[in-house]
């Protein structure tokens, strides 16, 4: 009986980095503007009260399209493009920090867990002042309360909305200084470094585990990327509760976890920490299918040229990318 093979990873050491960031930006930009509109609908759903306005995701999707277009669906897309930014910086600290990890220890596991936490740290440092601007401009459009400033429309097409980027920024410094840019930060560590640092241990034990049921000559991408979405249900299950604490948080104003968690509970009961739950499957499970799809060949397409010949599943996604 033949030994099952581990899933191979190709490390940091072994990327040509200047192909890797300038194929990545392209990739990630694609990946964002695919699921932009299910990262939108969960906001909605985490912040509004009960079902006051959407009663699940594809009631969400639907009312929005009819009210407010297709335009409706990327409200702050632009702006959220920057979190590009954070993404590259992401991805370079748990590369650099798994490969100072490995020093000390082979387990995958520990590598991965201790890399996507660090990696989640430093995102949301970049990413949180950019969050809390999209989320408003989300939340904009709608008619009802989901916000919490009321702004002047010229147009008076709505009778709440933060309207423009720059009425957004003007009105969170008016309110809250410059500190209102990070309102939420502790909650967002709390949401994405345990959801970072849980994601990567259990996509590598995933796709160990797969590794170990089919046949030699099954394919490495396939096993990741069935891993992949394996492990952002996981994550996103585990982490859901304190997702919803943060987008009330930063959409809201509010300036305790403790009380909107305990709020939370008292108006919408245990399956108040369920909100947006689906929507953020539905976001979470494809963008990590073709995150992992897109990341691995990525790195193969990346693989520095003299190791080419000594990883034979990388020459031919090397060979094609060159046509």
């Amino acid at each position: 009986m033949q030994e099952k093979r581990n899933v191979q990873i190709i490390e940091w050491k072994d990327l040509d980095k200047k192909r890797f960031y300038c194929i990545g930006v392209v990739m990630a930009l694609s990946l964002r503007l695919t699921v932009y509109p299910a990262a939108l609908i969960r906001t909605r759903l985490q912040v509004q009260k009960g079902k006051s306005h959407y009663h699940g995701t594809f009631d969400a999707f639907f009312k929005i399209l009819r009210a407010e277009g297709v335009r409706g669906l990327y409200r702050g897309f632009p702006l959220n493009t920057l979190t590009l930014i954070s993404g590259q910086g992401y991805i370079t600290t748990y590369e650099l920090v798994r490969m100072y990890v490995s020093n000390y220890s082979n387990n995958n596991a520990i590598k991965s867990l201790v890399a996507g936490g660090a990696a989640s740290l430093v995102a949301q440092s970049i990413i949180v002042p950019i969050d809390i601007i999209s989320q408003h401009l989300m939340v904009a459009g709608h008619d009802g309360d989901l916000g919490r400033f009321k702004l002047s429309s010229t147009d008076g097409k709505y009778k709440r909305a933060f309207g423009q980027t720059q009425e957004v920024i003007t009105q969170i410094f008016r309110i809250d200084g410059p500190k209102g840019f990070y309102r939420g930060y502790l909650a967002s560590l709390l949401t994405y470094i345990p959801n970072s640092a849980v994601w990567w241990p259990f996509y590598h034990f995933y796709a160990e585990q797969l590794s170990k049921a089919v046949p030699n000559d099954c394919p490495h991408l396939l096993l990741q990327g069935i891993a992949g979405p394996m492990a952002a249900v996981t994550a996103s299950t585990l982490t859901n509760p304190m997702d919803v604490v943060r987008a009330r948080v930063q959409v809201e104003g509010k300036s305790s976890i403790i009380i909107t968690f305990k709020q939370l509970l008292r108006e919408e009961g245990l399956l108040g920490l369920t909100k947006g739950l689906s929507a953020r499957i539905l976001s979470s499970a494809p963008t990590t299918l073709l995150l992992v799809v897109g990341y691995e060949t990525l790195k193969k397409i990346s693989l520095r040229q003299e190791l080419v010949e000594s990883r034979h599943w990388a020459s031919s996604v090397l060979q094609a990318s060159s046509q």
